[in-house]
């Protein structure tokens, strides 16, 4: 493969360059343009792809907006059952290539990546059972008899998806499969990172009949593709899944026509551990909250608060269990700890390794880019433990994104749940402990979306996932994600 620089510079598009799919379609991008992505354990080149920019945005969303309006608003909710369960299957006969795309293209371990096949599967079936169960309901008024009233649930429209680089497939499946399910078209806007597998999806996608225009695939960068979608006039909602200084721009930016938004922002959940714990769960449970992709998960348990009766044995062990995880090249079957996704990103997380040390966090384990070998081709940081972290340094306020663990000690139950909730996220949490009672009581009182006992990082399309504060709002999975692509009609009929 050829070398290439760490930017993804954008270059005049040769003929090999990997098209956008608008309107059923295979095109280059209207520039002309192509980006690079690369391998974060080689920094080679995998492929190169059709920059999208705000014309090529217009030409999706006019293809969208046309078959919502057209062919894609006469099939019933069983045909669009059959489509979802098609390209389930198909999903699942090309999950190797799905997954060896993910591995190269933004770094997670091969095992990983294979290992959400059933995930994925279930996430695009889960969609398909939901499309024929979308009702309304009859309402009784105050007027008994003179009215027949009811409601109808009618899918939203044109949905504009900006997808994260950290979870492509599962990201891109997920979205897909609310708008399908619920009559929406999409135009998706995969990121610049990590484009590979929904091109692919695409392709799936028209191989399972999905009609023209119903889903369409711009990849681009922020400032030009994304952008444009989130501001476009003709767009009714748009699903952002990334950091919380972008959903503030999103926000910003969907003003011109009020479009409906869902936005699944950053984090900095606080996962707790009580002295009553099972050690032995909770340590392997605490590490993998943080190090699992290399800590590039939003809802990572990046604050760990334990109680100062187990504080320095319990913190020591996680240490010990980082150091055993091997950190190596994506594609190999032994890696544990892949690379992070990008030259930017491996710089971001060096910028916070070298602050908790200036602001006195005591390091453990970890702390150094990792070069040792054929590791220096790439963007690797092995898993990091900081001990002694006070609330107020900033790898304890601020999103790393990286395998960093910021470890706080605490004394009684009051203090860490009021420490717990004096951030500015609110996305997940974590709680490690043998009474129920005490478990009931935090999950209660902390402010996230989502709650962990004596686990991390568990999902299930059944289940909704979404943050309070700046962590967003709206949210992915379960019966809420389909009501954030639906509007309700209430229809009044005179009887009396």
């Amino acid at each position: 493969m050829l070398e290439h620089p760490e930017a993804r510079q954008s270059a005049l598009s040769p003929a090999s360059a990997l098209p956008l799919l608008i309107g059923g379609d295979w095109v280059p991008a209207a520039s002309g343009r192509s980006f690079a992505t690369l391998d974060p354990s080689t920094r080679e080149v995998i492929a190169l792809v059709a920059h999208g920019g705000p014309e090529d945005i217009d030409r999706a969303v006019a293809a969208a907006r046309s078959a919502f309006e057209g062919p894609w608003s006469r099939f019933k909710p069983a045909q669009r059952q059959d489509l979802l369960l098609k390209l389930a299957d198909l999903v699942e006969r090309d999950f190797e290539t799905l997954a060896m795309l993910d591995s190269r293209d933004m770094g997670a371990p091969i095992t990983r990546t294979r290992g959400g096949r059933e995930r994925v599967r279930n996430l695009l079936r889960w969609y398909a059972a939901r499309a024929t169960s979308i009702h309304g309901q009859t309402i009784a008024t105050s007027t008994p008899g003179e009215y027949t009233t009811y409601t109808v649930k009618e899918p939203v429209g044109v949905v504009g998806a900006i997808i994260p680089w950290n979870n492509p497939i599962a990201s891109t499946c997920g979205k897909l499969g609310a708008a399908l399910a619920t009559g929406c078209t999409i135009v998706l806007k995969p990121s610049e990172e990590s484009p590979l597998s929904a091109l692919h999806l695409a392709r799936l996608c028209l191989e399972a009949g999905v009609p023209p225009g119903v889903v369409n695939v711009v990849p681009g960068f922020g400032h030009d593709a994304g952008q444009a979608l989130a501001g476009h006039m003709d767009v009714d909602k748009l699903a952002f899944t990334g950091s919380h200084l972008t959903g503030q721009k999103i926000v910003q930016a969907s003003a011109g026509n009020l479009k409906r938004l869902s936005l699944e922002l950053g984090g900095k959940s606080p996962d707790i551990v009580f002295a009553d714990a099972d050690l032995d769960e909770a340590v392997p449970g605490a590490a993998m909250a943080v190090f699992m992709n290399s800590g590039q998960i939003c809802a990572a348990g990046t604050r760990l608060f334990v109680e100062d009766a187990i504080y320095d044995d319990f913190v020591a062990r996680v240490a010990d269990y980082a150091r055993t995880l091997r950190v190596g090249p994506s594609l190999d079957t032994a890696t544990q700890i892949g690379p992070l996704v990008s030259s930017a990103q491996l710089a971001r997380v060096q910028g916070y390794l070298d602050a908790g040390r200036s602001e006195g966090a005591r390091l453990i384990a970890g702390g150094e880019q990792d070069t040792r070998g054929a590791l220096a081709q790439g963007w690797f940081v092995p898993p990091t433990v900081f001990a002694d972290v006070s609330d107020d340094m900033r790898i304890a306020q601020e999103e790393i994104f990286g395998p960093v663990i910021s470890a706080i000690r605490f004394r009684d139950i009051d203090e860490v749940i009021a420490r717990a909730n004096r951030t500015q996220f609110g996305l997940a949490s974590g709680i490690w402990t043998r009474d129920v009672r005490k478990a009931h009581h935090v999950a209660n009182r902390l402010r996230a979306g989502t709650v962990w006992i004596n686990c991390y990082n568990v999902a299930d399309p059944s289940m909704p996932f979404g943050g309070y504060k700046m962590s967003g709002y709206g949210r992915e999975r379960g019966e809420q994600h389909l009501e954030e692509h639906l509007q309700v009609k209430s229809v009044w009929l005179r009887t009396g």
